[in-house]
């Protein structure tokens, strides 16, 4: 499959890079600057300014360029967001990149997204200790992947939301659990695992927001 995956730079986004290469899928990771991307067993494969086979990097400094964005995604099977920031005030970076993304999806015809949220966020809070702890340490971010959730609920694409509970980064085991009303402890935090390509190439949750929890 083509795929484009937006956040690449980030844990996650590097994560799944690496897994679609590793899988013979051919990938275009979406950084903001130049140099960004560092992708695990890639970066053995880096000779000069060439990178591993499958993989295209291209700089979108601005995702409301709508005329980037849309050139960046056209021709691709699926749009995989990671987007993400390490900013504790006031951030906007997810809302404002997923409607940036979803406008040149619609301008260049490609319709299946697949975005990384976070178990939390709208209906899943749940007032467990796991959630109450969540907002009082990160509420700015919840709200920005809240604004994110909404834009896409309301766009016409083929979607879906994962949210995960929090995520490190242990070795990669492959053992974890997903469904759409899965139980969080505080504990539940789980590796950067496979399941945002797995299901940006098989569907299993189409228009849902499965979980993802150790």
């Amino acid at each position: 499959m083509r795929i484009v995956i937006f956040g690449a730079s980030g844990g996650t986004g590097r994560a799944t890079v690496d897994r679609a290469l590793a899988a013979g899928h051919h990938v275009t990771a979406v950084v903001r600057r130049a140099g960004a991307l560092v992708v695990g067993a890639a970066q053995e494969a880096r000779r000069g300014s060439g990178v591993r086979s499958g993989l295209a990097a291209v700089v979108v400094a601005d995702l409301t360029d709508v005329d980037a964005v849309g050139e960046a995604v056209r021709g691709h099977d699926v749009v995989i967001s990671a987007l993400g920031t390490s900013e504790r005030g006031p951030v906007s970076v997810c809302a404002d990149g997923i409607t940036g993304i979803l406008a040149g999806m619609d301008r260049a015809g490609v319709h299946r997204l697949t975005a990384v949220s976070a178990h939390g966020a709208a209906e899943s809070h749940d007032r467990s200790l796991y959630c109450l702890a969540l907002w009082a340490a990160l509420p700015h971010k919840m709200r920005d992947k809240e604004r994110m959730e909404q834009a896409i609920r309301d766009s016409g694409t083929d979607w879906t939301v994962v949210r995960p509970a929090a995520l490190n980064d242990k070795p990669y085991t492959g053992r974890y659990r997903t469904g759409t009303d899965l139980k969080i402890p505080l504990t539940a935090a789980v590796g950067r695992v496979d399941f945002l390509l797995r299901e940006s190439v098989n569907p299993a949750y189409p228009h849902q927001f499965p979980r993802i929890a150790a």
